[in-house]
């Protein structure tokens, strides 16, 4: 597979075709519109949910090919891609994957298919236009992950954020425009200080004692030297951008609202992509750009602190909440948790399950609201009380959301497990006491998910509207039948998925070490 991919130069148009074939999905729908001059109805326009899903089956088909083609001990780079775009700010078009942003592709190729099934029936009004934004905000997220330079990166991180905001203000729940404007202004707020960050970065580099000329190269970029007060400003204004993307204690507060109100769909790729976004900008800029600011020891130990702290106040607050697509909110942040204490805690261990939690979060979390998803669509409520007993009625439904649960609680021989076993395992080595306390996170998970799919599933069946809900039909069988796949398989073997990492995070863990010890050697020489 390796040499026939090799031989039609795969690795060369692979990256722009992923960015071109959602626009070129949008341009269809947008083209079929306007031609039929319909309302945009589902009955109107049965066709547009086909044009979505063939789009994205095709984009998972063209992004697989990276699995194959992805080297570990090649390059740093690869599948590049490198042009000209704003010649006059030496600003460019450049691309490329290494094994961290390889995963966050392809979690991205295989979840986007699934969300078009998920919103087959579901979405009923401006059907165009809701495919049209996703196969946008598709484009977006997958620039983010393949960007090599800095004014690129930042203009996909923008252009995601008005198609999901519109998904939510538009085909949201009853507090959708609040919902919507809160994620709007938290997310943008942080993007904004990211921006200058950038463009200092970008000022600084046309130092003639630099020798580089002004750039955004990322590349570049990551070998200049700061003083070591201008990376404390620099790393926290890119801090504060991913912090609330991930989101961290105390930036949370629009996720639950977010993803509460959001339309199945939105959840979904909220949850398993978008916030990945925050974690992946750590891992890509903040830490490696700014090694010295990163891990000054107060500034570490402050953010291993919050992550902690964002682990067990996730539970807790998961744990006595009345509606059940809220509770899953609440337990993003702390799952992303494990992964912030995985990255601050830089051994090549505690990355790689950091990455694997990242994955494992995106499919299980995913995987949960899907089935949230199809239980509103059935009684139209998501209050865990209105239901009780229902595992006689919908068996199918039932035994998924137990194995659902179950990974997301981390039991073995699923996803969730690797990934916080690693985190667990690597971080104690550098903070055993942070870990101590993260640890108590898995047993408040399993306390919250426990209890809340015995109160959906197998209490009394005492409602008479809860007897005649139908189980899940081929569709949706199909979607969960993918992510279940997906939760044996990191589970039972997960050396494929972490080979393909290793060489990466090594890498990180180097490059920021590396970074602390040539800060350390300037500063004794300035004395």
């Amino acid at each position: 597979m390796h040499d026939f991919l090799a031989q039609i130069n795969y690795d060369v148009w692979v990256l722009p075709a992923l960015l071109l074939i959602p626009l070129a999905g949008t341009l269809l729908l947008l083209l079929t519109g306007a031609f039929s001059g319909d309302d945009g109805s589902l009955e109107a326009a049965p066709g547009a949910r086909w044009i979505a899903l063939v789009a994205f089956v095709l984009e998972f088909v063209v992004s697989m090919g990276l699995w194959w083609s992805y080297d570990p001990a090649g390059a740093r780079w690869q599948a590049t891609f490198d042009h000209w775009w704003i010649v006059p700010w030496n600003a460019r078009l450049s691309m490329g994957i290494d094994g961290i942003s390889l995963m966050m592709v392809l979690l991205t190729t295989v979840i986007m298919p699934l969300t078009v099934l998920g919103s087959w029936t579901s979405i009923r009004t401006k059907v165009r236009s809701y495919y049209a934004l996703m196969l946008v905000l598709t484009t977006g997220m997958l620039g983010v992950f393949v960007a090599r330079d800095m004014l690129f990166f930042y203009v996909m991180w923008e252009i995601m954020l008005v198609p999901m905001y519109f998904i939510i203000g538009i085909w949201g729940g009853e507090r959708r425009i609040y919902a919507s404007i809160k994620f709007f202004i938290y997310t943008t707020a942080g993007s904004l200080l990211m921006l200058v960050g950038i463009l200092y970065l970008w000022n600084v580099s046309a130092s003639p004692a630099l020798g580089l000329g002004q750039t955004f190269d990322y590349d570049r970029l990551l070998g200049i030297a700061h003083t070591h007060k201008a990376a404390l400003w620099l790393f926290g204004a890119f801090f504060l951008a991913f912090a609330v993307k991930v989101p961290m204690f105390p930036f949370h507060t629009w996720l639950p609202d977010a993803h509460t109100e959001a339309p199945t769909a939105g959840s979904v790729i909220l949850a398993a992509i978008m916030l990945k976004m925050g974690t992946y900008g750590f891992l890509r800029f903040a830490i490696p750009l700014f090694p010295s600011a990163a891990m000054t020891p107060w500034v570490r130990s402050t953010i291993l602190t919050l992550a902690v702290i964002g682990i067990i106040y996730g539970a807790l607050v998961a744990m006595v909440q009345p509606d059940f697509k809220k509770l899953v909110a609440y337990s993003s942040v702390s799952h992303l948790g494990f992964v912030m204490l995985g990255i601050f805690a830089l051994t090549v261990q505690s990355v790689q399950g950091a990455m694997i939690v990242m994955i494992s979060h995106g499919i299980s979390t995913g995987a949960l609201f899907l089935l949230i998803g199809m239980l509103y669509e059935r009684r139209h409520t998501r209050l865990i009380e209105a239901y009780g007993g229902i595992a006689s009625v919908v068996p199918l439904f039932a035994t998924l959301l137990v194995i659902v649960s179950f990974s997301s609680i981390g039991l073995p021989s699923t996803n969730g497990f690797v990934g916080e076993f690693l985190v667990l395992i690597g971080s104690f080595r550098t903070h055993p006491y942070f870990v101590l306390f993260a640890t108590t996170g898995v047993i408040f998970a399993a306390a919250y998910l426990l209890w809340a799919i015995q109160r959906i599933l197998f209490h009394a069946l005492d409602k008479p509207e809860n007897e005649h809900i139908t189980d899940l039909n081929a569709r949706e069988l199909t979607m969960m039948a993918v992510l279940v796949a997906g939760i044996f398989w990191i589970g039972l073997y997960p050396q494929p998925i972490l080979r393909r990492m290793e060489t990466s995070s090594a890498r990180f863990v180097q490059l920021v070490e590396s970074g602390q010890a040539s800060m350390r050697t300037a500063e004794r020489g300035t004395r």
